[in-house]
């Protein structure tokens, strides 16, 4: 069969690629059905990477975030028809440490790897995880990146002391509103604080215990725990407050990315006594236990389904670059594609 794949091949410029692919083949075929533009999509659409990284991973197919339709299925693991999530960690190795987004062998769709702009994708079936009625499929296509926010939540739990009494949430932004979420779930008895820079946003946090402007935190303010969802040039001050605000013993999960190295308080750190984790990507495991969460708390579907601020049709190239444009100008929530190009 010919799939049509549609390739970003210099910033803000995509074209259609085609490939004969073979039906006789031991993968899923998936037909995406809606697609969720990420930052990191962003980056690569507006060429703000470097020009080397640029020519190493261009020409590629954008999007990491996304569900789709059984077409095929040799494994009959699945019915014709199905709606999946699609998992855009690929490994190649099983490690008993290390989890399989860690994994320097791993591919990972729209990184490096064609991402979910095609005509249809051809996929591992653990890569592949049902969803179920009660989520609706605009709010199902990011839920890449709420399994995220839960494997980092998941290696919070592993690696903080038993106090959690006050956690502190840097970032006013998906990530940040995403990871409150779940928190407020995990841990109902702790109180929640959200700090950010933007009033407006700080508003869509109704569920929380209190929120603070990050230039209004009052002296002498104290939590047991943070995590940082900010990212980008933001992330120093934001580590920078939360070394200062953390008591002693706490432990900083970090999930912001930054393109540029940040200055950290060792100093500080050392003195209380810090723990700081770095949290990426997610797995299968966090995908499952996404769709889990979800099943169990349908309330937060609700929660979910305020970050979805446009939903662009899709059914020329041409409507790949307004959904990218659409989305730069947004100041809260996700883009989603309905895919039907």
């Amino acid at each position: 069969m010919i799939n049509q794949i549609y390739r970003l091949v210099s910033p803000g410029r995509f074209e259609i690629t085609y490939r004969d692919l073979s039906l006789n083949t031991d993968k899923v075929i998936v037909r995406p059905k809606f697609l969720s533009v990420c930052a990191a999509d962003q980056r690569y659409y507006q060429g703000r990477r470097e020009a080397s990284v640029l020519k190493k991973k261009l020409p590629m197919a954008l999007i990491h975030e996304g569900v789709g339709e059984i077409v095929f299925d040799p494994s009959n693991r699945f019915k014709i028809g199905q709606t999946v999530v699609m998992v855009p960690n690929t490994p190649v190795e099983n490690d008993e440490v290390i989890d399989e987004n860690y994994l320097p062998s791993s591919k990972f769709r729209s990184s490096g790897y064609d991402g979910f702009t095609q005509d249809y994708v051809f996929m591992e079936s653990d890569r592949l995880v049902p969803i179920f009625e009660e989520l609706d499929n605009h709010t199902s296509a990011f839920l890449e990146l709420v399994s995220v926010a839960m494997h980092a939540v998941r290696r919070f739990k592993e690696k903080t002391h038993v106090r959690k009494e006050k956690i502190g949430i840097w970032g006013d932004g998906n990530l940040g509103y995403i990871t409150a979420l779940i928190l407020k779930k995990e841990y109902p008895e702790t109180e929640l604080v959200v700090f950010g820079k933007n009033e407006h946003k700080l508003d869509y946090f109704t569920f929380i215990d209190e929120k603070i402007l990050i230039n209004d935190i009052p002296t002498g303010y104290a939590i047991d725990h943070a995590f940082e969802c900010v990212g980008g040039r933001g992330s120093e001050s934001a580590v920078d407050q939360i070394i200062d605000c953390i008591k002693p013993m706490g432990s900083i999960s970090l999930l912001g990315v930054s393109e540029l190295p940040i200055e950290i308080n060792t100093r500080l750190v050392l003195e209380k006594g810090l723990t700081l984790f770095g949290s990426s990507r997610s797995g299968t495991i966090d995908f499952q236990e996404t769709v889990d969460f979800l099943k169990e708390n349908k309330d937060v579907i609700d929660y979910l389904s305020h970050l979805v601020s446009n939903v662009i049709e899709v059914s020329a190239i041409k409507h790949i670059d307004r959904a990218f444009e659409e989305d730069l100008v947004s100041s809260w929530g996700k883009t989603v594609m309905e895919w039907k190009i």
